[in-house]
């Protein structure tokens, strides 16, 4: 007997082998064509296996609400409408809510929930209709190359609907039904309400990039850098932490000339033992002025340990030796999907206080902080996804993000560092309208599945740019950065950043 979500005889599995292969063949093969579509009708879309109607559950509007099968009925959340978005791919757009179906997060995993979401045009928000050459057809989302299907061959009301490998069930059959007739929707990706704009907003600077990557600008004195943050001082001083023991500081008058400032922990962090091994060495730090105080973010790990944790200090000049240890912000283990490293602050435009963080295993998160304590909130404890690989390993982190001119840009550093010399680390952007996302590149692909467009990477001597941070100065934006020699010496990297006619950073 096998284990999984269907049980069959060994008969029936060598069955199923001969049609999983035969339905390989008529899915790549010229003979199966897609089935006709009337982009001005509304349809029911009718399961063979069970009769049953596709339906959002309980005709909820909200984002996220589950794909089910329902009794025939002529509610409205049993009806959809076939958005072209090109090349034979279609958005299924619900009329009750206006949201088309979506495999979550996504997803390429069997099983995976499909929901409604906001029109955003990505590929797992596209189908294909193949047809069975039976008069059904399969529905195979263009993210994953899976069917849609009715879970655990179900025939009851509210049965979710999930992605499963084509298999020629007929589970994952399906016919149309003309219930009416709508405008015709644009088969364009959507528009300035559910997709970021394409140029800047009038009024924002632009300025053409270079031809290539430069080099770090001139600085000299304590420059040694790993996972740089940078605040500027209400003096006009600047004020940096790096990754090492116990947090050490970096000042300086005028962005050039570096002096150590002692570490943040001269007398140690014992509450950050449980995560550290005992080390000193704490990493990742994020600094901000907000309130009339320093507020610190860091984290407390050891290499390649999900066991994890990020911590919150304040101080009110910025000093060694001044901070207040004012707790747990979040940790990670392996009872969770995320790594709890790498915190940066962001504050949105109508004062809302967010964390975001993380480092491989599902990529990058982000949790509501209290705006007054700066710790978690206690009201909502969402975890938010915002960016992930899929490939190289999940080798996404080092997520920070700015607000620039409408947008909030979200960089990371995709690729390895901490290696010296063979470090790739090399910094990725895509932008949002919304703190929370969704965020997308210049090519419109979203970060949760992969998407980035690359700002900075290794160029003549300079190895595995990253671990970003980006501040306002004196009327422009400025970019620090860690990168590395041919000796494997790790050292802090400044260039300005400037925004191109369609509003994507570059460094010059």
């Amino acid at each position: 007997m096998t284990v999984g979500r269907r049980r069959w005889s060994p008969w029936a599995l060598a069955m199923a082998g001969i049609l999983v292969v035969a339905a390989a063949v008529v899915a790549t093969s010229p003979s199966a064509q897609a089935v006709t579509i009337d982009p001005t009708a509304w349809y029911q879309i009718v399961s063979r296996h069970s009769g049953k109607a596709l339906a959002i559950g309980q005709a909820s509007t909200a984002d996220g609400a589950g794909l089910v099968q329902l009794t025939l009925g002529t509610g409205t959340n049993q009806q959809f409408q076939f958005v072209s978005s090109g090349g034979g791919f279609y958005r299924l757009r619900a009329r009750h809510s206006g949201k088309v179906l979506d495999v979550y997060n996504f997803s390429t995993a069997n099983g995976a929930n499909v929901v409604q979401w906001p029109d955003l045009n990505g590929t797992n928000q596209q189908f294909s209709a193949v047809d069975t050459n039976s008069g059904y057809f399969k529905l195979i989302n263009r993210n994953s190359g899976k069917a849609l299907d009715v879970w655990e061959l179900s025939t009851a009301d509210n049965a979710r609907i999930s992605q499963y490998t084509d298999n020629g069930g007929t589970n994952q059959q399906w016919r149309l039904t003309v219930v009416g007739s709508a405008t015709p929707t644009v088969s364009q990706p959507p528009t300035a309400t559910t997709r970021p704009p394409t140029t800047s907003p009038p009024g924002c600077p632009t300025r053409t990039p270079p031809p290539s990557y430069p080099n770090p600008g001139a600085v000299s004195g304590s420059t040694g850098a790993h996972d740089p943050t940078v605040v500027k001082t209400p003096a006009g001083s600047y004020l940096v932490a790096v990754t090492g023991n116990n947090l050490p500081l970096r000042t300086s008058a005028n962005r050039t000339s570096w002096s150590n400032a002692g570490v943040v922990w001269p007398g140690g962090a014992s509450w950050t033992s449980p995560y550290t091994g005992g080390s000193a060495s704490l990493w990742a730090p994020d600094l901000s002025f907000r309130n009339g105080q320093y507020w610190l973010y860091y984290a407390a790990s050891t290499f390649g340990s999900q066991r994890s944790a990020i911590f919150l200090a304040t101080s009110p000049t910025g000093a060694s030796g001044t901070w207040t240890h004012r707790g747990l912000v979040i940790e990670s283990s392996t009872a969770v999907n995320y790594n709890a490293i790498d915190p940066n602050l962001v504050v949105d435009q109508q004062g809302g206080a967010w964390l975001v963080f993380g480092s491989f295993w599902t990529g990058i998160k982000m949790i509501r902080l209290d705006p007054a304590t700066g710790l978690r909130s206690t009201s909502d404890t969402t975890v938010r996804a915002v960016a992930q690989r899929t490939t190289a390993g999940g080798a996404v982190e080092a997520p920070n993000i700015y607000f620039h001119c409408g947008f909030y840009y979200l960089f990371v550093s995709f690729d390895l560092c901490c290696r010296g010399a063979q470090s790739t680390y090399r910094i990725m952007v895509g932008r949002s309208t919304s703190v929370t996302g969704p965020y997308v590149d210049r090519n419109g692909t979203a970060m949760t599945a992969g998407g980035g467009t690359q700002i900075l990477a290794a160029h003549d001597a300079i190895i595995g740019p990253g671990h970003q941070a980006v501040i306002p100065d004196n009327g422009s934006d400025v970019l620090f950065y860690h990168y590395y020699t041919s000796s494997g010496a790790s050292f802090l990297g400044i260039n300005p950043l400037g925004w191109d006619s369609a509003g994507w950073p570059f460094v010059s």
